[in-house]
């Protein structure tokens, strides 16, 4: 059992498949959370939902606007807030063949997925030298590493995402934090439960494990990657693919 009872935890995309996860699993460390959604409807779901936690800060964010990211970013600032542990979690698909892409579905999918991501990090890395002390965890794909047909801009944003990763580790191992990302394989959520038999059925005997990751697999490692038994490790790409991929 983790305890974070001092540490303040950001998370974006909070309100989804693995951000619901990894909501839940860092509140119970006691943390003080910072959860980033797009959609007010799902926050106050959520509220609802885990009503008795007093550990919770709510914001509904459109990441796609990077001037909302900054004025979110600069409002927690401006509270004297320390984030002491980030998590850009938040990911955005717009999947079509690469000839048949507009240049909208192209920006949109990397203004989430990777330029609120870089804006967050800009802003609060800051703090965290200050404080000699940080954690910064990405949640990248494992497509990133692999690629997939039909998804050329959410590919190419992940793979950028892993990039700015290990970039950012270097500049600040010196500093007392650590920059990782997490990549998971397919991982049962909402989104994989509208796929058809047929659909998991093929997806399933590309794992060696034979079944589909739970979002329980990617917070646990999250929460080891914001713990201190993390010291050591920065710039890692780590997959959960349950052996889909190994590189």
């Amino acid at each position: 059992m983790y305890n974070f009872q001092n540490l303040n935890v950001l998370i974006t995309g909070a309100t989804g498949g693995i951000g619901k996860s990894l909501t839940l699993a860092f509140m119970k460390t006691g943390a003080n959370l910072f959860l980033v959604s797009s959609s007010i409807d799902k926050i106050n779901s959520l509220k609802n939902e885990i009503s008795n936690a007093s550990n919770l800060n709510l914001f509904a964010v459109d990441l796609s606007n990077k001037d909302e990211v900054y004025k979110f970013c600069d409002k927690i600032i401006e509270n004297q807030s320390q984030i002491d542990v980030v998590i850009n979690n938040a990911g955005l698909t717009d999947d079509t063949l690469f000839m048949r892409m507009s240049d909208d579905a192209w920006n949109k999918v990397f203004d989430v997925n990777l330029n609120a991501s870089m804006i967050i990090c800009k802003k609060f890395i800051r703090p965290m030298i200050k404080a000699k002390w940080g954690r910064i965890i990405n949640i990248s794909s494992v497509v990133g590493s692999t690629g997939n047909p039909g998804q050329a801009n959410y590919v190419a944003s992940k793979a950028a995402l892993n990039g700015l990763t290990k970039s950012l580790a270097l500049e600040v191992a010196n500093r007392g934090i650590t920059v990782n990302s997490i990549s998971p394989g397919f991982i049962d959520t909402s989104m994989t439960k509208k796929l058809n038999e047929k659909q998991r059925e093929a997806i399933l005997e590309k794992i060696p494990m034979g079944r589909m990751g739970l979002g329980e697999d990617v917070s646990s490692l999250a929460l080891f990657l914001a713990s201190e038994k993390s010291n050591y490790i920065t710039g890692q790409n780590i997959h959960v693919n349950g052996g889909l991929f190994l590189g």
